[in-house]
């Protein structure tokens, strides 16, 4: 029983003592559990900051973890990330890197590396007899080998990104080209007004919608069409500016009334190099007869398209079957292939900022190599490199960058 400076009970609680190194933070720590009245906690709270205790930091338990050595740089960004994660993809995730995904693999890359800038500089300390202790042919292949790693880890960023973030998707189109019905079929619920009025949603619209565990941030807005006022002019300009930032367009077009030229006019004003792009010939149903789809545009083709971030279907809003298709494309769009899922993947805009930096210098390295470059210039450009991978795990940190990670967690943690 916990009792205040008057001797009067608070709460009878459960104490949980965890004696260092063999707790969270890899102190001594204590724990206690009391009944979950928000009267008894303000009190508990009022007592033990009275006796001397304080608040604790957004992040210092981990912040404290970290410093103990419980856990590098890379895994309680984890943490912050598993809090954080609305869906089954960004919880998978953050919690591989939470076990060290991530660390693994940049401690790899940083023990290859170490052992040849080892080698580099003992032939500084042996200057003057002009020996060679690095196989200049097989400090090559190793470049070649952690540069190539690096670069398939800064290529998961994107679909790392995606998944902790959620995929920033926007349904764009002409009036009345049913993207409100698509949505609400998509949502499974009436979230959107339907209407044969053209420009009945005027504002944008937006719902997270969960596709086999990944998150897409779904945002229906205004048709696209010359404004008839004011505020549906402002709705049309709030649908170009979250195209210019989304990842994922689905353009919905009524397959019965716009031409392939229409769709392709639109398609050209609409989209930019690197947008996934969904083309949705809608109301199918309608149809007397098959239509044929448009092609992409010539802009959209060899950007687009070739990467597999390009593609068109057919589909009635209500036909639940489509609908699911529909579903499927968007989700291969950003998942090309199941197995990444399970890879060491970057989703911190810190880490590939590191990682690229680290690139740049493997790179000097190698044409330092290539132009026959004294040892000491080849190794101050390993031991840069070397310093930049440092800096995504933690070894190498300023007070500054903890003290950004660590202040967007939430208090408890």
């Amino acid at each position: 029983t916990i009792k205040d400076e008057q001797k009067q009970p608070i709460d009878e609680v459960l104490l949980s003592i965890f004696r260092a190194p063999h707790s969270y933070t890899g102190e001594d720590a204590v724990e206690i559990s009391c009944h979950a009245s928000p009267y008894i906690i303000r009190s508990l709270l009022d007592l033990f900051t009275r006796l001397g205790a304080r608040l604790a930091q957004p992040g210092e338990f981990t912040l404290r973890a970290f410093y103990h050595g419980k856990m590098d740089l890379t895994e309680a960004e984890a943490v912050a990330d598993l809090i954080a994660s609305r869906s089954k993809a960004a919880h998978d995730l953050a919690f591989r890197q939470m076990k060290g995904g991530v660390s693994s693999e940049i401690a790899t890359l940083r023990e290859e590396l170490i052992h040849f800038a080892g080698m580099l500089e003992l032939e500084l300390d042996f200057g003057e007899e002009d020996v060679e202790f690095a196989d200049r042919s097989a400090f090559r292949q190793m470049l070649e080998r952690v540069s190539t790693r690096i670069g398939h880890l800064i290529k998961s960023f994107a679909l790392g990104n995606a998944i902790r973030e959620g995929v920033h998707t926007v349904l764009a189109g002409r009036p009345n080209a049913g993207k409100s019905t698509l949505l609400n079929a998509l949502l499974q619920e009436e979230r959107a007004i339907v209407s044969d009025i053209p420009g009945t949603t005027r504002d944008t619209i937006e719902e997270v919608l969960d596709i086999h565990g990944l998150a897409f941030r779904l945002i229906d807005t205004a048709g696209l069409r010359e404004a008839g006022d004011q505020i549906e002019a402002i709705g049309v300009q709030r649908t170009l500016e979250k195209i210019s930032t989304a990842q994922i367009l689905i353009y919905v077009y009524d397959q019965n009334e716009l031409s392939a030229e229409d769709v392709s006019r639109d398609l050209e004003k609409l989209c930019r190099p690197g947008l996934y792009l969904l083309v949705v010939a809608n109301k199918k149903d309608l149809c007397e007869h098959a239509l044929k789809l448009p092609g992409l545009p010539s802009t959209l083709t060899e950007e687009n398209a070739h990467e597999g971030k390009a593609k068109i279907i057919s589909i009635s809003a209500h036909d639940k079957e489509d609908v699911r298709r529909l579903a499927d494309e968007l989700y291969h769009l950003i998942v090309k292939d199941e197995s990444l899922l399970e890879s060491p993947m970057l989703s911190s805009l810190r880490q590939l900022e590191a990682l690229r930096r680290t690139e740049q210098h493997l790179a000097k390295a190698k044409e330092g190599l290539r132009q026959n470059l004294t040892s000491d210039l080849i190794a101050w450009e390993l031991r840069q490199a070397l310093h930049h991978l440092g800096e995504i795990t933690g070894e190498i940190t300023a007070d500054d960058l903890l003290d950004n990670i660590f202040s967007n967690f939430c208090i408890g943690k």
